[in-house]
């Protein structure tokens, strides 16, 4: 809790300046959206540092806000099992791909949905600082060529790519 709490500070804080325009997904159907994703690879806040088998799911409330569940291992497979339950609100609904996420109230973060696929099978969430990425996936694996696809639309929005990094992850059967 004391690692989410420091996380929210410093988040909140970086939000006064002023960046250049990031571009989004033009639409997203949120029941598509919904569900379990699979984080692949991103440019980590603190408390990702280490994660394995880190998974993101979405539910939508009845109110219209999007129950957040986010769970990995820490610092292993067999590491120390964290959970998180932030909650995403729709900030800009022509293309549902702007949110806010709160994990603790009144703090709510940058959350842009800038690409999602066709099926819906593969997603990049980010900021407009630029400062976090996320590359996500119904699967625990991709192929390398998707990856690298979804490598150069992270890098076509001006995102440092020599940050990201793999997310270790583990099929079920194997857990």
């Amino acid at each position: 809790m004391k690692k989410a709490l420091l996380f929210l500070g410093f988040v909140s804080l970086l939000g006064c300046s002023s960046y250049a325009p990031i571009k989004v997904e033009k639409y997203v159907d949120l029941k598509r959206f919904m569900g379990d994703w699979y984080v692949i690879a991103n440019i980590p806040t603190f408390i990702e540092e280490g994660a394995h088998n880190a998974v993101e799911s979405y539910a939508m409330n009845k109110d219209g806000s999007i129950a957040t569940t986010f769970t990995f291992n820490e610092d292993g497979f067999n590491g120390e099992k964290k959970t998180y339950r932030p909650t995403g609100f729709v900030t800009e609904d022509k293309s549902n791909a702007i949110w806010k996420m709160q994990f603790l109230w009144p703090f709510k973060s940058d959350y842009r949905i800038l690409y999602v696929d066709k099926d819906y099978k593969n997603t990049i969430i980010g900021r407009i600082k630029r400062d976090y990425v996320w590359v996500m996936s119904r699967a625990p694996s991709i192929s390398d060529d998707e990856y690298q696809e979804l490598v150069k639309i992270i890098k076509s929005q001006d995102y440092d790519v020599t940050k990201l990094e793999r997310v270790p992850q583990q099929a079920l059967n194997e857990r």
